[in-house]
């Protein structure tokens, strides 16, 4: 059995042989790999599993300009039209919304939207996962959201007060984000991929970011038709569904809409070993290890006292892909990122 095999096996918890692991780094803590190992590509040197698939960049320039008054503060406007601020707080970056000022949907309607759908950004595209694959590779597509970009592009403030008002440019800012998404997603398992990660952030440490009514009024049906998009298209692709924070009154409904995998389990959060009780039967999870508590300031030992007890409690039948729950942030020490990958070697097999 290939790692592509035995990827797939565990998240459909059909008798894998071992727990698959995964790893994302900030900035610096890839800059402290190449420091210490001399390898630049954490895939290869903590033996991931799978590997992200990218379009070809957009060709598009200046198109969201004029959309901006503070236009020489930015460092760069990306294909969504939303700008960017770096910051100097590791990889922070400061946001502004162009459609903020918006006061009408015929301003929605005339916003140009990413040119995602072109032949030229797909070129070279199933070849590149036909090649991961080739390797014994799982071929993962990150990320495909219509929340996220929704309010990046309006505001998180204003699409909220949007949605509880029932106000027209919610409907209409969601339904062009979800329309483009849709035909991504057949696109992406037409091309073959094996994952597709979906993601709108919904919870804070502690509730949903907004009522339950109101998620399933605007988030469940639009998430669902990207997802229905995809599986239509290839039967056996795995929705992957990111969405930090407290997120336990809408897990039921994700798994009706059609996600395989959660992701992050956020243990400072919900408890993982009790979703793995109630939901372990019908969804896989992908995280547990804890990114503001574990990772960072636990010692190594606690590090892989940690992860033997989650390969062991929610890797029990499979179902598992442990992973940090985040990004490891530049505060991660280096000795817990290595305790973290030789205490998966030790206790991942069944």
């Amino acid at each position: 059995m290939n790692k592509r095999e035995n990827m797939l096996q565990a998240l459909r918890r059909q008798n894998p042989q071992c727990v698959p692991h995964a790893l994302t780094f900030c900035s610096s803590q890839l800059n402290e790999l190449i420091k210490r190992t001399g390898n630049e590509d954490p895939f290869v040197y903590f033996d991931l599993a799978y590997r992200y698939i990218d379009l070809n960049p957009t060709r598009l320039k200046g198109q969201y300009d004029k959309y901006f008054d503070n236009l020489q503060e930015l460092s760069y406007i990306d294909e969504w039209g939303v700008g960017w601020k770096h910051s100097t707080i590791a990889h922070l970056s400061g946001m502004s919304h162009p459609m903020k000022g918006f006061t009408t949907v015929e301003e929605i309607e005339k916003f140009p939207l990413p040119d995602l759908l072109e032949d030229y950004r797909w070129e070279g595209f199933k070849e590149k996962v036909d090649a991961v694959k080739a390797q014994g590779l799982c071929a993962v597509y990150f990320a495909v959201q219509v929340f996220e970009p929704t309010w990046y592009l309006r505001g998180m403030e204003e699409l909220l007060m949007d949605m509880y008002d029932e106000d027209e440019k919610a409907f209409v800012c969601l339904e062009r984000v979800t329309k483009i998404q849709e035909k991504f997603c057949e696109k992406l398992a037409n091309a073959g991929i094996d994952i597709i990660v979906y993601g709108d952030d919904v919870g804070t440490q502690n509730s949903l970011l907004m009522s339950k009514d109101i998620w399933e009024k605007y988030c469940k049906p639009t998430m669902q038709r990207c997802i229905k998009a995809a599986k239509d298209k290839k039967e056996d692709l795995l929705a992957f569904y990111h969405s930090d924070g407290w997120i336990l009154p809408i897990i039921e409904d994700l798994i009706e809409i059609g996600v395989d995998i959660l992701n992050p389990v956020q243990p400072e959060c919900m408890d993982p070993k009790e979703i793995k009780k109630l939901y372990g039967d019908r969804l896989s999870f992908w995280g547990t290890i804890g990114t503001q508590t574990t990772l960072p300031f636990g010692t190594p030992m606690e590090v892989e006292e940690k992860v033997k007890d989650m390969i062991n409690t929610v890797g029990k039948n499979g179902g598992l892909v442990i992973a940090p729950t985040h990004i490891v942030e530049p505060e991660v020490p280096w000795d817990n990122i290595e305790a973290f990958y030789e205490a998966v070697k030790k206790y991942r097999d069944y």
